[in-house]
């Protein structure tokens, strides 16, 4: 597998051009989605409160572009105070050599917090539909490299995939293989911002449609 070190300098390369119509689809692109989507989001959010309260709304804190922090808005689909079982969690699954964690990031299969209701969203990737406000405000856009649950730092290597805007859905989450050792992922992070156009994002989109009918969504 070969290693580049060079990706910033690849992304500097991008026309601006590029990045200014970039930024223009993901804006009307999630306008237009936010609006077609708000019967799904209040039926989620009724569903959430029924359930198990509020809030709705889980705010993750992570790591945008050139590693600068945001807020990043969720559908909750834990149960309230499962933060407090984070760590425990974490230290079950050790290093990052367990099947159900893939380097840095945090992913836990029959995570017992989660509610009924938060394993159907993710099924279908509806927890993620708050983060269209996100793209609109410019912490993330449409595609990218996923914006990760970090269980450690970055070594400088896995650091270049913060040189763009996190996306919604990256080649990772359209690849069938959720379970893809990290370095892998991190791979395809890497091939995404060397080829990345407006012809590549509609191809990751018209996918993410298919993996969200099929049911393919993150556990």
């Amino acid at each position: 597998m070969r290693r580049r070190e060079n990706i910033a300098e690849v992304y500097a390369q991008k026309s601006r051009g590029y990045k200014l119509l970039k930024r223009g689809f993901d804006l009307v692109f999630s306008a237009g989605a936010l609006v077609l989507v708000t019967p799904v989001m209040l039926a989620c959010a009724i569903a959430i409160v029924l359930e198990d309260g509020r809030p709705v709304i889980y705010v993750a804190p992570r790591k945008g572009k050139d590693g600068k922090p945001f807020s990043m808005y969720k559908f909750r689909s834990m149960k309230r105070g499962s933060e407090e079982l984070q760590n425990i969690l974490a230290s079950a699954v050790g290093d990052g050599t367990h099947p159900h964690t893939q380097g840095p990031a945090f992913k836990a299969k029959n995570d017992p917090r989660m509610t009924r209701v938060g394993r159907f969203i993710r099924k279908y990737f509806i927890d993620e539909l708050p983060q269209l406000v996100n793209v609109i405000k410019g912490d993330m856009s449409l595609v990218g490299p996923r914006a990760i649950q970090q269980t450690r730092e970055y070594t400088a290597y896995e650091a270049q995939r913060l040189v763009v805007q996190p996306g919604l859905s990256c080649y990772w989450q359209t690849s069938g293989n959720m379970r893809m050792p990290w370095e892998e992922w991190l791979e395809l992070d890497l091939d995404y911002i060397e080829g990345m156009s407006i012809a590549t994002d509609l191809s990751i989109l018209a996918k993410t449609l298919g993996v969200v009918v099929r049911g393919e969504g993150a556990y």
